[in-house]
């Protein structure tokens, strides 16, 4: 099962949000990671090719 970026960034959208919901505290670590795997996501094909 390959998963592109078009199918992850909506599921770590998804897992963060149920993760800002169940406590909240966590909101800006959520954020915080979400950026930068977004980032990293939005990088990789540009660095591989």
């Amino acid at each position: 099962m390959t998963m592109s970026t078009i199918t992850l960034t909506p599921l770590i959208s998804l897992i963060a949000g149920v993760l800002i919901l169940i406590m909240p505290r966590l909101l800006n670590y959520i954020v915080a990671f979400y950026l930068i795997v977004a980032g990293l996501l939005g990088l990789f094909p540009h660095l591989a090719g």
